[in-house]
């Protein structure tokens, strides 16, 4: 133990001379997905999927945003943070759980680098739109009709005509299409939709006959059929460099499990199940687009499998329930006051990860710790990639 210590103590030394920060790596970062990256464009709908009041924010600068977590998102920390985590050794951890934690923090060091969180949609405006927006919506969809039962949100394709008229403002900005095209074409696109076609539609039927009308495999199909025109739309107006993220294991978060009941499971099988069947398509779609869109690059980022494994190795204690008291549609009941050790939480509310689970999923996106993390490659090397020079 003493000399696993020591190992520790000499990578983090390394990695404290070697670190540097090497500033903004891509001029933009344009974001499109639902309430797991929401920073405030549901707070002017009315909709019950909104999130600022507190507790919401608690941890976050200046309070409730309209993330809807104690803190940061998984965008937030891919696109401003600059840092070198070092793991804490605690007597708990044998050698085997100490050399994983040594390895997935060796892997971080820079993330994306913006100076500033990117701003929603609803008040970016100016030349602040040229470093990109979060167009995203809480209770959104691919399906127009996903979420309904919440009032109002801003589906995917609500989300792509937001994103055209941005692009139209990049145009006058800079002072012709080229311009333009060029200074999109090197910029990050991050999409992450899915989840609330199932857990806001597909697996609600008090609301939504999806899931009588389709079998899972045909649900899953019909996703990606208009998820495919969406990112046709999005490559017709400059998107060049696309991270597409699958939906993550939303058998396993606490409202469903309270929902439906596990019979015995860790999670509800079904509700995985569908979601795998999603995400085979999806990453299929990613390999197909790569053959068909020779002037552009998908990566596929695995979510569901990025949930694998012990959550103890990362100090979470609590993998089952919220921080916060939640109301009966899985949100944060207002005022109420949060456990303390919100660290010790991969949950949030009874739907969202905590500050601390983003930060999981934001480490192994920018920078995979396993090959399956994401395919071809990870959000770093798409960074990195002179999509002229492919």
């Amino acid at each position: 133990m003493a000399a696993a210590v020591a190992l520790v103590a000499l990578v983090v030394l390394l990695l404290q001379q070697q670190h540097c920060a090497i500033g903004q790596q891509v001029p933009g970062y344009f974001i499109f997905g639902d309430s797991l990256v929401d920073n405030g464009n549901n707070n002017q709908l009315q909709s019950l999927a909104r999130a600022d009041y507190m507790p919401y924010g608690i941890d976050f600068p200046g309070g409730p945003s309209g993330r809807f977590s104690n803190g940061l998102t998984t965008v937030d920390v891919i696109g401003t943070l600059h840092r070198v985590v070092v793991a804490t050794v605690t007597r708990n951890l044998n050698l085997d759980r100490l050399i994983c934690v040594f390895l997935f923090f060796f892997l971080v060091a820079e993330q994306l680098g913006f100076d500033d969180y990117i701003p929603p949609y609803v008040t970016a405006s100016g030349q602040d739109v040229l470093g990109g927006v979060n167009y995203a919506s809480a209770a959104a969809g691919i399906r127009e009709e996903t979420g309904r039962q919440l009032g109002g949100r801003i589906s995917f394709s609500g989300q792509v005509r937001n994103y055209q008229n941005t692009v139209r403002q990049i145009v006058d900005i800079l002072g012709s299409e080229d311009a333009a095209a060029d200074h999109l074409g090197k910029c990050i696109y991050s999409i992450g939709l899915g989840s609330n076609d199932y857990l806001n539609n597909y697996f609600m039927p008090q609301f939504y006959n999806t899931g009588s009308q389709f079998t899972p495999e045909q649900y899953a199909s019909d996703l990606i059929r208009r998820y495919t025109q969406q990112l046709q739309t999005l490559h017709h107006y400059g998107a060049r460099k696309i991270a597409v993220v699958g939906v993550g294991k939303v058998g396993c978060v606490p409202h469903m499990m309270d929902m439906f009941g596990t019979k015995g499971s860790k999670c509800i099988q079904n509700v995985n199940s569908a979601a795998q069947n999603f995400n085979k398509q999806l990453k299929k779609l990613v390999v197909d687009l790569n053959k068909e869109l020779k002037d552009a690059k998908l990566i596929y980022i695995n979510s569901y499998g990025m949930s694998d494994g012990d959550p103890t190795i990362l100090g979470f204690k609590y993998i089952t329930s919220g921080c916060c008291k939640s109301r009966e549609d899985g949100q944060c009941v207002e005022g109420e006051t949060p456990c303390s050790n919100r660290k010790e939480y991969v949950f949030w509310d009874s739907f969202h990860p905590t500050e601390t689970g983003h930060k999981a999923v934001a480490d192994r996106t920018y920078k995979s710790l396993l090959p399956s993390d994401s395919d071809p490659f990870d959000l770093h090397s798409l960074a990195a990639l002179d999509i002229g020079k492919q």
